[in-house]
C-alpha cells in the first residue's frame, strides 16, 4: 500500500560533485534520507514510467538504504528498477548497464574512498541517461527541493529478496535482479585482448589485485582468477565489508601502506593493483616502483594502439586542472585535442558524448576512457597489463621510457585537512584576489609569470565554471589550489605542485618540490591562516 509521509526539512543536503555524501550518523536520522531520495525524483519531474539503475559498494547502511530507495521508487511511479544481486554494484559497472539498457537514470549507493563502518560516511552518486553524473544545475535544483519538502512517498511492504537473480514485482514495479560482474566483464572483453594476457599469466609473471575489503573484491577474482588465470589468491582483500575490514579504501601510497610495503619487500611480485570502495579509483605498482596517476594518464594514452578497441584511433584526452601537465605533451606529439576541465567527472562527459575524447583522468587516482561515463579502476589496471603482455617490459621499464621520450613531471598533491569551512573560503578568497600581484616577484627562487582563477567554458552546452586557481613560474613549474568537496570534516585545501625536467628523472620528488611547497605556504598564507606548518597528508 502507498503512504505519504510528513516530514520537515534538512537543510544540509547540498550536493558535491557527484552526489550527498555524509557521516552515517547523519543519514541514519529519521527521514534524513527519504528527504533527500524524495527531493531527488521531485526536482527531476519524477520517475513515474521510468527505468533506474540501483546498487551499491557494500557499506554499512546499504543494506537498509537501498530497500527504502525501492519502495519508494514503486511508490513514485517507476516502471522498472536493475539492481545488482545483494545490492552490489561497482560504479563502473553501474554505468554500463544503465547505458546497455538505456535507463533513464541510476543510484549508486557509495562515498567512493571514504571510510565505511557506523562511525564512517555514506553517500549517493545520481547518474543520468548519459551514465554519467548530473550537472550542477540539476543538483542545484536537487538541493533546492530538500530545503522546502514536507512529505514523501513510500510502501507499506516486505523487504524484497535481492540474492535471487531473475524478475519480481512490487506494486506494478518490475525488479530485476542481475548479476553485477557479467555485463562489466563482457564489455572489458570487447576492448582488450585477453588471449594476450592470459599468456602473460602462463609465464612466472607474478601479480596482486587488492581491493581492499570493497566491492572490486568479486569482480578482481571473477576477471583476474577466474578468465584470465592469475594464480588463485592473487586478489588480496577480496570479500566485501561493511566497514573495509577498518580499512580507509583509498588506493594510494597513505591508505594503501600494507600494499606499499608489500611491493617495495623481497617477496614483491611483478605488478600490483588496487581499486577504491566502489571501484573507481586505481593505483598502480611495480616492483619498489609507484607510477603517479598523472603519469599513468599519459602512458595509456601515449600507448593507446597497444588496446585492440583503441587501434583505429583516439579522439582526444582531457584532464582535470588539478592533474600534471604531462599528458599535454603526449596529445601534442600524437596532434590530438587535449582538454583541461574542472575536478569533478561529469566535466569530462559533454566532451565523451560528442567525441571529442577518448581517454580522460583525474590526479585523484582516477582514470578511464569513453567506454562509460565513470572513472573505471579494473579497466586501467587491465590496460597496463595489456601493455606489459605486448611489449614484455615491466612497469619500471614502460615508465623510463616514456620518461626518456617526454621527460619527467615531478608531482606531488598536498591536503591540508580539517580546515574551518569559513577559514577555507576566506583564504581561497584573499588568495584569488592577490593572484595578480604575485606576479614578477620572485620567492624562494622561483620567479612568477602568470597567476589567474582556473575557469573553464564547456565547448558543448557553454557553460563556464570557475575551479581553483594557477600559478606559473619561469622555470616551467605550477601550483594548483582548490578546495575539495569529498570530505566530511570540515574543509580540505589541496595544493597540487609540479615541475618539469627533461633529462633528470631519478630525483626524489618530495625534495624536488619541497622550494615549491615554501612558496605555495607563502602565497596562500596558510600557517598564520589555518595553524598548520606542514601538510596532513602528501600523495
Amino acid at each position: 500500500m502507498i503512504k505519504t509521509v510528513s516530514t520537515t526539512p534538512y537543510q544540509d543536503q547540498k550536493m558535491g560533485t557527484a552526489g550527498i555524501r555524509k557521516k552515517v550518523k547523519t543519514v541514519i536520522q529519521e527521514n534524513y534520507l527519504e528527504n533527500f531520495v524524495q527531493s531527488l525524483f521531485d526536482a527531476i519531474g519524477g520517475v513515474k514510467g521510468q527505468t533506474f539503475v540501483l546498487g551499491g559498494d557494500g557499506r554499512y547502511y546499504n543494506d537498509i538504504a537501498i530497500q527504502k530507495i525501492i519502495k519508494m521508487s514503486a511508490a513514485n511511479g517507476m516502471k522498472k528498477l536493475i539492481i545488482g544481486q545483494n545490492g552490489m554494484l561497482s560504479t563502473p559497472a553501474s554505468s554500463r548497464v544503465l547505458l546497455k539498457n538505456h535507463a533513464d537514470g541510476g543510484l549508486t549507493l557509495s562515498a567512493s574512498h571514504n571510510p565505511g563502518g557506523i562511525n564512517g560516511d555514506f553517500g549517493i552518486k545520481y547518474a543520468t541517461a548519459n551514465g554519467g553524473q548530473c550537472s550542477s544545475a540539476i543538483s542545484a535544483k536537487i538541493y533546492e527541493r530538500t530545503k522546502e519538502i514536507s512529505s514523501y512517498q513510500t510502501l507499506d511492504a516486505k523487504d524484497v529478496d535481492l540474492s535471487k537473480l531473475g524478475v519480481q514485482h512490487l506494486e506494478g514495479m518490475e525488479i530485476e535482479v542481475i548479476d553485477p560482474i557479467k555485463d562489466y566483464l563482457l564489455m572489458m572483453e570487447e576492448i582488450f585482448d585477453f588471449e594476450a594476457i592470459k599468456k602473460l599469466f602462463k609465464t612466472n609473471f607474478s601479480f596482486v589485485f587488492d581491493a581492499m575489503n570493497a566491492v572490486t573484491g568479486p569482480y578482481g577474482v571473477k576477471i583476474f582468477e577466474e578468465v584470465l588465470g592469475a594464480k588463485k589468491g592473487s586478489v588480496h582483500q577480496a570479500k566485501p565489508l561493511p566497514d573495509f575490514g577498518g580499512l580507509h579504501p583509498d588506493p594510494n601510497l597513505v591508505y594503501a601502506k600494507h600494499l606499499v610495503d608489500l611491493m617495495w619487500s623481497d617477496n614483491a611480485p611483478d605488478f600490483a593493483g588496487a581499486n577504491d570502495g566502489d571501484g573507481d579509483r586505481n593505483m598502480i605498482l611495480g616492483k619498489k616502483f609507484f607510477v603517479s596517476p598523472s603519469d599513468s594518464l599519459a602512458i595509456l594514452t601515449d600507448n593507446y594502439a597497444q588496446i585492440p578497441a583503441y587501434k583505429k584511433g583516439i579522439y582526444g584526452v582531457a584532464k582535470s586542472a588539478a592533474t600534471s601537465t604531462a599528458v599535454c605533451r603526449v596529445a601534442k606529439a600524437l596532434n590530438i585535442a587535449c582538454y583541461e576541465v574542472p575536478t569533478g567527472w561529469k566535466n569530462f562527459c559533454n566532451l565523451m558524448d560528442s567525441n571529442r575524447i577518448t581517454f580522460c583522468g583525474e590526479e585523484s587516482f582516477g582514470t578511464s576512457s569513453s567506454h562509460i561515463r565513470e572513472k573505471d579502476g579494473i579497466w586501467a589496471i587491465l590496460f597496463w597489463l595489456n601493455i606489459i603482455a605486448n611489449t614484455g617490459k615491466s612497469v619500471e621499464q614502460i615508465t623510463r621510457d616514456f620518461w626518456a621520450k617526454y621527460g619527467r613531471t615531478y608531482y606531488l598533491r598536498f591536503d591540508f585537512d580539517g580546515i574551518d569551512t569559513s577559514v577555507a573560503d576566506q583564504l581561497m578568497k584573499d588568495l584569488e584576489a592577490n593572484l595578480k600581484s604575485f606576479e614578477g616577484n620572485t620567492y624562494e627562487g622561483h620567479r612568477v609569470t602568470d597567476a589567474h582563477p582556473f575557469v573553464y567554458t564547456d565547448p558543448v552546452d557553454g557553460q563556464t565554471t570557475q575551479n581553483g586557481l594557477l600559478v606559473y613560474f619561469e622555470d616551467g613549474a605550477r601550483i594548483c589550489y582548490r578546495l575539495s568537496g569529498t570530505g566530511t570534516n570540515g574543509a580540505t585545501l589541496r595544493v597540487y605542485i609540479e615541475s618539469y625536467d627533461p633529462s633528470n628523472f631519478d630525483k626524489d620528488a618530495k625534495q624536488e618540490l619541497s622550494g615549491l611547497l615554501k612558496v605555495a605556504m607563502i602565497l596562500a598564507d596558510i600557517e598564520k591562516r589555518t595553524g598548520k606548518n606542514k601538510p596532513d597528508l602528501t600523495t
